[in-house]
């Protein structure tokens, strides 16, 4: 099969690779139906994260069941399936408690930009759909994979709820779809916090009710002066760098949480600062497995609509043309087809 390939920063190669097979009895091999590339594939992609040896990359995935191992229940080949980054067996205390993504058995999916991938954990990851949506729909219930998921998360993490005023700190994808996440959950005020116009107008197609496009201190005050000095209820870090997460700490009232779901680089948090800020702060690599069936619900009836975060459509073997594009800022997300 082809796949790709990351050698170093700022490249990556679609290379002939060694078709998946079944390892474990548990596994199961998928045929994939379209893919992406994260903002997270990006860390690595500029140099901020070690590469070593050449390896394979992406995380996100749709597609058809080709083969089970003889362990898996509940999958057959020829289903369409949808699953999480992080594979889970549903059966352990910490998937029980709601926490998949951090199954005693997880594995992080890491060779999904190409035609075929092996999914361990098979049976407690992939949440297979009745029928073979149409195309269409794949864009939307790719995006649950990973970026709806992780919006989704921030947005419980941060506990929005109905009538409450939510900040959204990032305008990539997962940021768009925490968008929709804090809309869904009744949200009355929605701040996100951009400064590229095309991903501003998405955040308002999505709910965004105002726009901040003032960063750091700045931005803290422009938060501060639309909550009339108190600050937000809930306040969603999708970025994982230093200056958001302060942003993020400093834009919540008293008694108000934040969600973080960027992956951390670089981020130092101030003990006595938190201590002091009544803030509550919870996060880390989001529970999708345990949102899947209601967010594939949600895409089925047309209740969210979070392919349109995908604006870059490209075949998988142009998977360089769709790093480069997202790295420069002019693709907020890259859809890949086999």
């Amino acid at each position: 099969m082809r796949g790709a390939v990351i050698h170093a920063p700022g490249d990556v190669r679609f290379e002939t690779l060694d078709d998946p097979k079944i390892l474990k009895p548990t596994d199961a091999i998928i045929r994939t139906a379209v893919t992406c590339v994260c903002g997270s594939d990006l860390w690595p992609y500029r140099g901020a994260e070690p590469i070593g040896d050449p390896h394979p990359m992406g995380h996100e995935y749709v597609g058809l069941v080709e083969e089970v191992g003889s362990e898996v229940t509940g999958l057959r080949p020829g289903q369409f399936v949808v699953g999480s980054f992080a594979t889970s067996d549903n059966t352990c205390p910490n998937c029980l408690n709601g926490f998949p993504s951090n199954c005693l058995h997880r594995e992080f999916m890491s060779t999904c930009q190409a035609e075929y991938v092996r999914i361990p954990n098979a049976a407690g990851t992939l949440v297979a759909l009745d029928e073979v949506p149409g195309e269409e729909l794949w864009p939307n219930l790719l995006a649950n994979s990973d970026v709806m998921g992780t919006g989704w998360w921030a947005a419980d993490a941060a506990q929005v709820r109905p009538g409450s005023t939510a900040v959204v700190v990032g305008d990539g994808a997962v940021g768009l779809c925490a968008v929709i996440a804090a809309k869904e959950m009744g949200a009355e005020r929605i701040i996100a916090m951009s400064r590229h116009e095309a991903r501003q107008e998405l955040a308002r197609e999505f709910g965004a009710t105002d726009i901040v496009t003032e960063r750091g201190e700045e931005g803290v005050a422009r938060v501060k002066e639309l909550t009339g000095g108190i600050g937000a209820d809930s306040v969603l870090e999708c970025v994982g760098t230093a200056q958001a997460m302060q942003q993020a700490l400093r834009s919540a009232r008293p008694g108000g949480g934040v969600g973080f779901v960027g992956v951390p680089h670089e981020v130092a948090i101030d003990g006595q600062e938190l201590f002091f800020s009544h803030v509550g702060l919870r996060g880390g690599p989001a529970p999708v497995r345990r949102y899947l069936p209601d967010l594939i619900e949600r895409v089925l009836s047309g209740g969210i609509d979070p392919g349109k975060v995908f604006d870059l459509t490209l075949p998988l073997a142009e998977v360089a043309e769709g790093y480069r594009a997202m790295d420069e800022r002019r693709a907020i997300k890259a859809l890949l087809k086999p």
